[in-house]
């Protein structure tokens, strides 16, 4: 005997329904290898009738990784250099990193910096990648971290018209406070549906705690919890001028550990393709 709904139980009921056909995973299904967007180096993979040589991801479509670093550890410098190569394929700044963008754009979206200074990084990347089209830049310093959030909405739904990667330099910043567990949660679970809905990669910038090499409050323990891969930043303790970066974690094959600098043009650049802190 079927019971019969009130008109909130029957809401409710179909919204299940639409998640029910949204999240519902067939384990017969063949799903391939999940699609990437950012990656550095290929590993081979044994398969029952071929073997597979497939990119190593710093960050796949539909899911979000984060790069955290400490203070002078060029963060930004970091993020011109996967944005470049995102929208170029490859350059010789980025070594072995690859972009594999698909014909889709990049929203880059800066929370810290004023006008001039985010204008400075964008024309960076710009240049480095030889070309400025499918590049969508804002500076949101000036808005409150809800219109941050609901800006960054706006423009996945209706400036780009095939977004790939968003970057947030400043992903502290869309909510108010980032030892607040709710305000926290909500923020990753943002992070989570964008990257689904819309089958982006969100590579998102946060800084580490002072002493440590955790990233920074609450926020920082839920994305650690829910990222796809989680860079670290460092600087060299050998080489005073190198950055090193590292994959601290991920759910697929991690990256090789490698090194960038800034040189004489003020453009960071990959050093080699491997890390050796002995050169």
């Amino acid at each position: 005997m079927q019971l019969k709904l009130n008109e909130q139980q029957t809401i409710q009921y179909l919204a299940m329904q639409l998640i029910e056909e949204d999240c519902a995973i067939d384990v017969n299904e063949k799903l391939e290898y999940p699609p990437v967007a950012l990656s550095f180096g290929e590993t081979l993979i044994k398969g029952n009738n071929k073997d597979m040589l497939l990119p190593i991801p710093l960050g796949t479509y539909g899911n979000f990784s984060f790069v955290q670093a400490a203070p002078k550890t060029k963060k930004t410098f970091f993020i011109s250099l996967l944005a470049s190569v995102y929208l170029s394929g490859q350059n010789h700044f980025g070594g072995n990193l690859k972009g594999h963008r698909q014909g889709k754009e990049l929203i880059h979206i800066d929370t810290e910096q004023g006008r001039w200074h985010c204008q400075r990084v964008f024309k960076r990347v710009a240049k480095m990648a030889g070309t400025s089209d499918n590049y969508l830049t804002y500076g949101l310093r000036s808005v409150s971290y809800k219109d941050r959030i609901n800006f960054i909405e706006y423009c996945l739904e209706h400036k780009a018209k095939k977004a790939g990667l968003l970057i947030v330099d400043g992903v502290a910043d869309l909510c108010a406070d980032v030892n607040n567990i709710e305000e926290s949660n909500a923020c990753v679970q943002k992070l989570m549906e964008w990257s689904s809905k819309y089958n982006v990669h969100i590579m998102c910038v946060i800084h580490s705690n002072f002493g440590s090499d955790k990233p920074t409050g609450h926020l920082g323990s839920f994305l650690e919890k829910k990222t796809e891969c989680q860079i670290q930043l460092e600087a060299n303790t050998v080489n005073k001028e190198w950055i090193t970066v590292k994959c601290k974690r991920s759910r697929g094959y991690p990256f090789e550990t490698f090194s960038f600098k800034v040189n004489e043009i003020e453009l960071p650049e990959i050093i080699g393709d491997l890390y050796d802190p002995l050169k």
